[in-house]
């Protein structure tokens, strides 16, 4: 097996996948200005994956720069699983990662995410559909030979060939499966859910401190995150712990408590691209010759590169009929400056790449003027470096 988690430096400090957030154009960014460990797709449908493979196709666009990246996918028919994994494999994924966490009502009432909680031997049975669709997938088993349709098969070429810009199909091999998950559904049932998740012997399980009737509610139980792991210590399964995670210091305090093999770092990153540069500091404190500090102030003008940079990137790639969904990610850059608040008010109204250059355009011309009209010689990129 090709297991890039076995290979990843201890602690693995990755991101965690955020529906609706950790598309193509946010987790490109990250991956050039921060660099995480490791990297996931948001959740996709296996139905969608199946039977939409336009939408299936945006859902799993990434960049080379993205490696090792897992495709996450969620929902309950394991036939579908084993199909799928078929599709991730010649999508040249690195890892294939199974939504078993997602507290959203839609997706638990179909008794999918966190729901499957509920139904361990479902969930036992997802997995081993899903491992042996990789399996026979390495094997040499063709998309024809499991009724993918042509037009189907047709995309995901176009898509390899425009992310590597050769012809050349991916390497059969047999990619790690990874587990994301919860610490129960009503109630903390880390010592029955874990081990019966053990028994599969995933490559990883990365537990949100929270139950799904929490939902993002409360805090993260580290306490129990920190049992899964005394559960899957002696076995070939790594726990990363995920959920509260604000920065590096946070990241060395919990492992160190914990005893996990890593972290995924989500809310944490909207807006932070740079969040991940200090992962080195974070291993070598824990290997006893270093100490973890804060994060380093970003420049604006920095910041600002990045936003153009997002913004281009995401109209380019990601936008299919508006650029609204990406004003959230630029509210998020728009933190702890001066004039932050009023940047977010003109953010939230913009509607493409080019306003979004003449916004940071004007914000640094008036911030500027401003500076000479109390009296103070400051140039453009004096002001930008605030």
């Amino acid at each position: 097996m090709d297991n890039f988690w076995q290979q990843i430096p201890r602690p693995i400090i990755g991101l965690s996948p955020m529906d609706g957030v950790t598309d193509a154009s946010f987790r490109y960014i990250t991956a050039k200005h921060g660099k995480p460990d490791v990297m996931l797709t948001e959740f996709v449908n296996i139905q969608s994956a199946m039977y939409a493979p336009d939408i299936m196709i945006k859902d799993f666009t990434y960049a080379e720069i993205e490696r090792p990246i897992a495709a996450q996918i969620y929902g309950k028919t394991p036939e579908l699983f084993y199909k799928v994994a078929h599709i991730v494999g010649e999508l040249g994924f690195d890892g294939l990662d199974i939504n078993m966490g997602c507290p959203a009502k839609k997706v638990a009432a179909a008794g999918c995410g966190a729901a499957l909680i509920r139904t361990p031997e479902l969930a036992r049975e997802i997995i081993r559909a899903a491992r042996h669709g990789i399996e026979d997938w390495a094997n040499g088993q063709t998309l024809e030979q499991i009724g993918i349709r042509p037009s189907a098969i047709a995309a995901f070429k176009a898509a390899n060939r425009l992310r590597t810009g050769s012809d050349d199909a991916p390497k059969r091999r047999i990619i790690p499966l990874s587990v994301k998950t919860r610490i129960g559904y009503e109630r903390n049932a880390i010592d029955e859910w874990i081990p019966n998740l053990l028994e599969e012997r995933p490559a990883a399980i990365t537990l949100h401190g929270r139950t799904l009737q929490q939902g993002y509610k409360g805090d993260a139980d580290w306490h129990a995150i920190a049992r899964a792991a005394q559960h899957a210590k002696g076995s070939s399964t790594l726990v990363l712990g995920n959920g509260d995670l604000r920065d590096m210091p946070d990241i060395y305090r919990r492992i160190s408590e914990t005893g996990v093999d890593g972290v995924l770092m989500g809310r944490a990153a909207e807006g932070n691209p740079w969040l991940f540069a200090g992962k080195g500091e974070v291993k070598q404190a824990l290997c006893g010759n270093g100490i973890v500090g804060p994060q380093p102030a970003i420049g604006l003008a920095d910041r600002f590169e990045v936003i153009r940079e997002h913004s281009e990137h995401y109209q380019s790639v990601v936008q299919l009929r508006s650029f609204v969904g990406m004003r959230k990610h630029l509210i998020w850059y728009c933190l702890d400056f001066r004039g932050a608040a009023e940047m977010r008010s003109r953010m939230v109204r913009l509607s493409s790449a080019a306003e979004v250059d003449r916004c940071l355009q004007d914000f640094l011309t008036e911030g500027m003027n401003n500076s000479m009209h109390c009296g103070e010689a400051t140039s453009a990129a004096a002001f930008a470096s605030i």
